[in-house]
């Protein structure tokens, strides 16, 4: 018998024509999304055709680590003449897409290599209906139109098969955990607790003026999710119940049209947790799935429940009914190259795409990122949502290709800009320029205040002219763990009305769940200082000494030093220059940021560092390289922040790297920059303890997180 693979647990071999046909099958089914069921089915039984060859069967009965035996070209090449289509998923499997240009040189060479010709010929005797493979370009959907077009719905085709591969080795190995797979919890199930919970929280709140409009906003998302799939807008301001309303919205939406699954993308990982918590109180633990970076390993144990570990499988390709994602880890994965990333791409078909503040999007990416979403919504029976208090102008338009026809989900959004007023902004002279202790000053006066600027080196340039010891500061100095503390730290002296001094950078803005009477914002892109005043009165509850309702107070200043973020961010802060000048300006008008996006769109290049050029020559993984949302490389360093930091990096150090401690590690790391490493390995500051990951050994100060002054001595003896 010919094996795919040795034997698991229980002594079976894997048989290779059940292993070809069991993956064709389910890749069949995943490629019907898509209108590519044929196209798939053939991927599936070419991918591993080539361990048919006599190499590849000594090499799987006798393996040798120091020996490698080339499987996929085989396939690659024998579907090459009929779709290149298939070739690039075939060739790439475990390797990840290639760039057209390798591609087909390595057609090229290995169509001429004997041992490659060996193996299509065994291959073709084990499995007879590989020499009349059907015309299968003439199956291909009729959209496909242009070349970015069918770039993506390789990537989707591609996402099809390699999910069916990992699903069926993985069943294979260890049908228990196969077995855990697939959603609990319907979409109607999950709506009916939304509905449920929401006549719980309305029964019990006050019939105040804020949550009249909440309702309101709640019942006007359930009475547009009717409408037809496509691209729509939630345009609510801060405090208005967005994310619960959004949920209804998409849920009620997905339900009506049939859809698979609602996906949130959130740009800062601490709103992620934040969301996700509000959420599993809601829906449950086993509905939602929250995916990113800094998520806390879900496989570490000796008893881990089956939830938490259907959780951490689902998270491999967001078999979930309920998602809650960075935007970097949704559309970098539309962009990337490498199976893992990619195999989630078909299980976003068919879903609700959540934006959350969509504004933050990288406006240098936006070409390449709107024309992914329009393909989506078109072709693949996805509908969007652009949810923010400032939305960008992502309409089609002379100076962007964007959205036609897009919905607001709302009607007359302006209305609830105008109730919702909470905040009076004292706009800043373009001449008047404050220093860091003017800052300073102002903050001391207030006991509670927030101050939000551009640049860690701001913060904390005014962190040492505060002098108040009991300051706190957030930034991304501080580890993900730390930032959390720090935050609930702030809403507990905020709720028993304590003294609290908040220096920030940018992470507190956009949905940090804050509220504070007054907050200072240095000038930066218009939706930046919006967001900022988000944290200001937020739930409307600031009165006055006489008891009255009182507006919050939000400064914008122009500071004497302050830094600014090179690219976007320092053009978009012209802009808002520009705009803040004018007289009778109205930072309540939720028109005034579509034109100001407008203008930016204008002056800024959102080509996408020539990722388009690359997806029209079909080079993948030049796409992979050039689409990076964080633009600047980072490298993460553990910082000895917690007691149970120590055990991680000792069994680190002893060579025990794996996916769980390094999930465990990911509360307790901050990331520098890569070209700071030379320097900082010079004075002893980190130190490379596995490949790629780095202790800090400097300071971690209790507030101020990572400083180059250097620990004590003491510190470093294990």
């Amino acid at each position: 018998m010919h094996i795919a693979h040795s034997g698991n647990p229980d002594g079976r071999e894997h048989g290779l024509v059940e292993h070809l046909e069991g993956v064709a099958r389910l890749s069949a089914v995943f490629g019907d999304k898509i209108g590519a069921r044929e196209l798939a089915y053939w991927a599936g039984r070419l991918h591993d055709s080539g361990k048919s060859g006599k190499l590849f069967q000594e090499y799987i009965r006798n393996p040798d680590p120091q020996r490698r035996v080339d499987h996929s070209s085989a396939g690659a090449v024998l579907v090459s003449p009929i779709w290149l289509g298939l070739a690039f998923l075939v060739a790439g499997h475990h390797g990840g897409l290639a760039d057209m240009t390798d591609l087909k040189h390595r057609l090229e060479t290995k169509g001429a290599d004997p041992r490659i010709r060996e193996s299509i010929a065994a291959a073709e005797e084990l499995l007879p209906e590989l020499k009349t493979i059907p015309a299968l370009a003439s199956t291909l959907p009729t959209h496909l139109r242009s070349v970015p077009e069918t770039e993506l719905f390789i990537r989707l085709l591609f996402s099809a098969l390699v999910d069916a591969d990992f699903l069926d080795t993985e069943a294979y190995f260890n049908n228990e955990l196969s077995e855990l797979r697939g959603a609990s919890s319907s979409l109607s199930d999950l709506w009916h607790r939304l509905q449920v919970n929401h006549e719980s929280l309305t029964a019990n709140a006050s019939h105040s003026l804020l949550n009249s409009l909440r309702q309101e906003i709640f019942d006007a998302c359930c009475t547009a999710a009717d409408q037809p799939p496509g691209v729509f807008r939630l345009t609510v301001p801060t405090g208005g119940g967005k994310t619960r309303s959004g949920m209804a919205f998409a849920l009620r939406h997905a339900l009506q049209h049939r859809l698979d699954r609602v996906i949130v993308a959130i740009p800062y990982t601490s709103i992620i947790e934040q969301n996700a918590d509000e959420y599993r109180k809601i829906f449950g633990q086993e509905a939602v799935l929250e995916h990113h970076s800094a998520v806390e390993s879900l496989d570490d144990g000796d008893e881990v429940s089956s939830d938490r570990v259907k959780m951490r499988l689902a998270s491999e390709n967001w078999d979930a009914p309920i998602v809650v994602t960075t935007t970097v880890q949704l559309f970098e994965s539309f962009f990337a190259n490498r199976p893992s990333r990619c195999r989630k791409l078909h299980n976003i078909v068919r879903s609700v795409i959540i934006l959350d503040e969509v504004q933050t999007l990288p406006i240098e990416l936006l070409t390449p990122i709107l024309d992914v979403l329009r393909e989506l919504t078109t072709h693949y029976g996805v509908s969007v949502v652009l949810c923010t208090a400032t939305q960008p102008a992502l309409d089609d338009s002379p100076y962007l290709r964007g959205f036609r026809n897009v919905r607001e989900i709302v009607p007359n959004p302006e209305r609830y800009f105008a109730l919702l007023k909470r905040v009076n902004y004292e706009i800043p002279v373009s001449t008047e320029k404050w220093s860091w202790s003017r800052v300073a000053s102002v903050m001391r006066e207030n006991r509670q205040c927030l101050t939000v600027v551009n640049t860690k080196k701001d913060a904390l340039a005014l962190m040492s002219v505060l002098e108040d010891p009991d300051a706190l500061h957030l930034s991304t100095l501080l580890c993900g763990a730390h930032r959390r503390e720090v935050i609930a730290e702030v809403k507990r002296r905020l709720s028993l009305g304590e003294p609290c001094r908040l220096v920030s950078t940018q992470v507190i803005e956009a949905g940090v769940d804050l509220d504070f009477p007054m907050v200072l914002r240095t000038v930066g892109p218009l939706d930046r200082i919006v967001q900022a005043a988000g944290r200001c009165n937020r739930e409307g509850q600031l009165t006055d000494d006489l008891g009255q309702p009182a507006m919050g107070r939000v400064i914008v200043f122009c500071p004497e030093e302050g830094g600014m973020p090179p690219g976007g961010y320092k053009s978009a802060t012209s802009q808002a220059v520009s705009l803040l000048s004018r007289e009778g300006l109205d930072l309540h008008d939720p028109g005034l940021y579509t034109r100001y996006f407008q203008m930016l769109y204008q002056v800024v290049e959102t080509g996408g560092r020539d990722v388009q050029s690359a997806r029209e020559a079909l080079q993948f993984a030049q796409v992979a390289e050039r689409f990076r949302m964080i633009k600047d490389n980072t490298v993460p360093v553990i910082v000895r922040y917690a007691a149970e930091v120590d055990g991680l990096v000792a069994t680190v150090r002893a060579g025990g790297v794996s996916r769980g401690i390094v999930r465990r590690l990911q509360p307790y790391l901050v990331n520098i920059y890569e070209h700071q490493l030379l320097r900082l390995r010079d004075q002893g500051l980190i130190e490379e303890i596995a490949p790629g990951l780095y202790e800090w050994l400097g300071l971690y100060d209790p507030v101020l997180g990572i400083s180059e002054r250097a620990r004590d001595p003491e510190s470093l003896v294990f």
